[in-house]
């Protein structure tokens, strides 16, 4: 039976994992709430129990490191689409890399961009942006964007690499030409 007490306790416990948002011990859990470790536990059971009655996309679970307050897995898709991911500038800059001479060999990247684009294309890898396999001529991978990539970063077609020295040189001159007029 259900007491106002605990009742108070569950809606307390509810504010502190959401305001924490990570898993809590329940000694954590108790000192927070400011009562002892039987009470809270009360309120856990209960936060549980409320949660599991209701169709919400919350819910409270014991984890390896406490209790907390998450989304169910039927919701987890929704993250990938509606949170920005977080990227260093090194890992956008190998991405940039990846995505300007898709495909590209994992070896060459390295080579351009350092020892470091080991573990931005393993986050990359993880975040669904670049796509890694065997590449049967060498034995390095090779890498390129996913639609994923395309998709969150609002690309349908990235511009082309320069195929020759002539391209580059013919741009080299053409900015040489603007800068020109502007300060001339």
């Amino acid at each position: 039976m259900k007491t106002a007490t605990a009742t108070k306790t569950a809606t307390k416990i509810e504010a502190i994992l959401y305001l924490k948002g990570k898993p809590l011990s329940l000694s954590e859990i108790a000192e927070y709430a400011a009562c002892d470790r039987a009470t809270a536990q009360e309120g856990i059971i209960e936060l549980i129990d409320s949660y599991a009655r209701r169709d919400s996309a919350l819910e409270v679970v014991e984890t390896t490191d406490g209790y907390s307050l998450q989304l169910r897995t039927d919701f987890q898709d929704l993250v990938q689409t509606l949170i920005p991911v977080e990227l260093g500038v090194g890992a956008l800059r190998s991405l940039a890399a990846i995505a300007l001479n898709s495909p590209i060999l994992q070896s060459d990247l390295i080579n351009l961009r350092g020892s470091g684009a080991y573990q931005h294309v393993q986050e990359l890898v993880e975040l669904g942006f670049v796509k890694k396999r065997r590449d049967n001529e060498s034995r390095s991978y090779s890498l390129q964007v996913t639609p994923k990539f395309h998709q969150y970063f609002q690309i349908e077609q990235l511009p082309q690499p320069f195929d020759t020295k002539e391209q580059q040189l013919e741009l080299d001159l053409t900015i040489e030409d603007e800068v020109e007029e502007v300060t001339g």
